[in-house]
């Protein structure tokens, strides 16, 4: 009897190598990831940016340091010596007394005129442009866009291009020469409408007016006691651009005035310049220098004062 012959058994195939695991990628050098991050071109740019903040600010600083160093010298020594090189002995204390004490104390008589003429003047006129604009922005009345085309026509007219039909009109109403030849103009203010309305649609909800109205609330008492509280940023950013832009004006007192005891001081300080020139009077050089100088100060006051107001009217646009 025969056996069967044995049979190899089957071989198996061995199970395939478990994949390995990949290996972490390499962190990449830091300074490597700051280049990947900031390309030439943003460094360049903000290179560019720089550079250009930096001649703004001396340009900006520049005259007026040029100012403060000539307030402090001599007469001698304002004109032998370099403009941004201090003076050999300080003489601001002098200066000052002079100033204020030159003419009679004109000078503090044409301060006080610019207080009147810019204070009180861009005061009323910030209040007459918020309820302006707050008018043309919440109330409906027949041809309020025709006459806010008018108001805009009237911020692209420049100041000095009234000055001559604005005389022709004191002259007509016997205002020439008169204090309220230059302080009613002020009071106009086509800008400061336009800002108006645009700071009335961003911080005056209609709802709220709405429910005042439903209280009983009449507009004006609704514009007093809701609308112009929320208006305080823009009010103080609309006072700010008016006082600035009376503060500085020359061209309509130099046609409206021809008495010394009205002028404001950009005035005074031009006569005191132009008689330093034409009439030989080197005193009357350093007078106006000194005088720009204090006429600079409370410029520089009100906004340091009202910066808080201003700086978030300013930024209002932007988040709204």
């Amino acid at each position: 009897m025969t056996t069967p012959s044995t049979l190899p058994p089957a071989s198996v195939p061995a199970p395939p190598p478990a994949p390995a695991a990949p290996a972490p990628p390499a962190a990449p050098h830091r300074s490597r990831r700051r280049r990947a991050a900031k390309p030439p071109t943003a460094l360049l740019s903000r290179t560019a940016v720089t550079a250009l903040l930096a001649l703004a600010t001396v340009y900006t600083l520049a005259p007026l340091t040029w100012l403060l160093l000539s307030s402090t010298k001599s007469r001698g020594d304002l004109f032998g010596t370099n403009g941004f090189a201090p003076g050999r002995e300080v003489h601001l204390a002098e200066n000052l007394r002079h100033l204020f004490s030159a003419d009679g104390g004109v000078y503090l008589r044409w301060m006080l005129n610019t207080v009147a003429y810019a204070g009180v003047g861009a005061l009323l006129a910030a209040l007459f442009s918020v309820a302006a604009g707050y008018a043309f922005d919440k109330l409906a009345f027949p041809g309020k866009e025709r006459l806010f085309s008018l108001v805009l026509l009237g911020v692209m007219v420049p100041g000095t291009a009234l000055a001559v039909p604005l005389y022709l009109l004191a002259a007509k109403a016997g205002l020439v020469n008169t204090f309220w030849g230059v302080f009613l103009p002020g009071l106009v203010f086509p800008f400061g409408v336009y800002l108006a309305r645009v700071f009335s649609a961003a911080y005056v909800p209609g709802e709220v007016l709405e429910a005042a109205r439903m209280d009983g609330a009449g507009e004006f008492r609704a514009f007093c006691r809701i609308a112009l509280p929320m208006l305080v940023p823009g009010f103080v950013t609309i006072f700010l651009f008016q006082f600035t832009q009376i503060w500085n004006s020359f061209f309509l007192p130099l046609v409206m005035l021809s008495d010394q005891d009205l002028y404001p001081v950009n005035l005074g300080l031009y006569v005191w310049y132009s008689s330093a020139l034409s009439q030989g009077h080197p005193e009357d050089y350093l007078l106006a220098v000194v005088g720009s100088l204090v006429a600079v100060a409370p410029l520089i006051a009100v906004f340091l004062m009202l910066q808080r107001f201003w700086k978030s009217g300013m930024t209002a646009g932007a988040v709204k």
